[in-house]
């Protein structure tokens, strides 16, 4: 890899669905500097092609200069541009006999046998993925229940098509998804779904799966708590013994929808350089992703990269836009430090504490399991006992789930003083104009 530092940096090549410090680097961005990133859906495209090692095909990690573990990359989100004009999305049905232990992971042809067997596209619906060497189809994954969208030129709304316009952009498959140049994909159109047709739906894109490599190899679509369950136990080359070793997953798949333009993001580094990557990009996502999938579009960002010195975390953290929060989390307005004077004057409270919001983000098997991750990791940061975390958390935040089964965004305002102690208060600051 050239060890030149980019002040701007451009991303146009993917991993085979897998994230970890053996990967290709994409090259090396300045420490302030800019990345732009274009990439192909995620989920279903790989999922049914089965050359992939994990669901979704993100780029090739990016080196951040300075960043070293121990650190944390933030990343502030400047654009994401949908260049998509449909996507096909549903909940899945696995097929039996095209995987080992995982169907996302351990693809296999079902009638050859041929381990991430080679595939051509031949004619269209869930039976065109065929095995290159006997046939068979060997997508491991159909829907069951799927539906098609097309999006307007400003990509504002989306709208479910029936029978007709599902084939017309399953047999443009390609064009209609926009797939990069460098994408080993097939493009999720090609199955044409057509349920619940003519239901018209807002359009707010964000970033499903960004950040920093693991400092052990994983699936790319498994690098979060939830997901990450399925390769405790596995006889797959990314199978893990135990939930300890879960803790090496770095939490880039939180398919959170406020990580989009205007949020800013803060990755822990564990291995030399952070490793961003991107990917995943949705148009659209009610929270929690209750279908598992949404609207998988091929897209652009532009991204911002800045390295904290010594900010050891073990998750991310999110700064959303002051609309994303939930109102009991939001900056104090002047009024309100106000009226909080006035009743410190009344009762004899030495101060009113400054504070500011942060969203601290937990994984795990289960909500309760993410959530609990969640106050882990917020005390480790604030120095904070469990009471004092979910004190906080109910006066003043409270819990929101990005996705099920598993991840979740825990807000809070926090003590500004806390936050300058471990470095976040510039971002914070600068994040909320305070």
């Amino acid at each position: 890899m050239s060890q030149q530092i980019q002040q701007e940096l451009d991303v146009d090549r993917y991993t085979l669905g897998l994230v970890g410090p053996d990967q290709e680097w994409a090259g090396t961005v300045a420490d302030g500097g800019t990345v732009r990133t274009h990439t192909p859906p995620a989920c279903w495209g790989p999922m049914i092609t089965p050359e992939f090692r994990g669901g979704h095909e993100v780029t090739r990690p990016i080196r951040v200069e300075n960043a070293e573990p121990g650190d944390a990359l933030v990343v502030r989100i400047n654009e994401v541009e949908v260049t998509s004009i449909a996507t096909s999305t549903g909940s899945m049905a696995e097929r039996e006999g095209a995987f080992g232990d995982d169907p996302f992971v351990d693809h296999r042809c079902p009638e050859c046998g041929t381990e991430w067997p080679e595939s051509v596209v031949d004619g269209i619906g869930e039976e065109s993925i065929k095995c290159a060497d006997c046939g068979a189809n060997a997508s491991s994954f159909g829907f069951e229940f799927g539906y098609t969208v097309a999006f307007d030129d400003d990509r504002s709304v989306g709208l479910t098509v029936g029978e007709e316009g599902a084939t017309d952009l399953a047999e443009r498959a390609d064009e209609a998804m926009a797939l990069p140049e460098h994408s080993r994909q097939h493009p999720i159109l090609l199955y044409k779904p057509d349920e619940i047709p003519g239901t018209l739906g807002h359009l707010q894109p964000f970033i499903g799966n960004i950040g920093t490599t693991p400092p052990r190899e994983l699936p790319d679509s498994h690098n979060a708590g939830d997901f990450g369950q399925f390769l405790i136990g596995a006889g797959h080359d990314w199978g893990l013994p135990d939930e300890e070793a879960l803790e090496d997953r770095t939490d880039g798949h939180m398919d959170s929808n406020d990580v989009r333009p205007g949020a800013t993001l803060i990755c822990p580094v564990k291995i030399e350089g952070a490793g961003l990557y991107v990917g995943d990009l949705h148009a659209n996502q009610g929270d929690g992703e209750l279908s598992l999938h949404t609207t998988d579009v091929s897209g652009r960002t532009e991204l911002e990269v800045e390295v904290i010195k010594g900010l050891d975390i073990d998750g991310p953290l999110l700064l959303p836009n002051e609309e994303d929060l939930p109102d009991i989390a939001k900056p104090y307005t002047d009024a309100e430090r106000e009226a909080g004077a006035d009743l410190a004057a009344q009762y004899g409270v030495d101060e009113v504490v400054d504070a500011a919001p942060i969203q601290v983000i937990g994984s795990g098997a289960t909500i309760n399991d993410a959530t609990d991750n969640a106050f882990d990791r917020a005390g480790s940061l604030l120095d904070m006992s469990e009471g004092e975390v979910r004190a906080r958390c109910t006066f003043s935040g409270g819990v929101e789930i990005a996705r099920l089964p598993g991840v979740v965004q825990l807000s809070m305002l926090a003590p500004m003083a806390k936050l300058e102690d471990v470095g976040l208060a510039d971002a914070v600051r600068a994040q909320y104009g305070l």
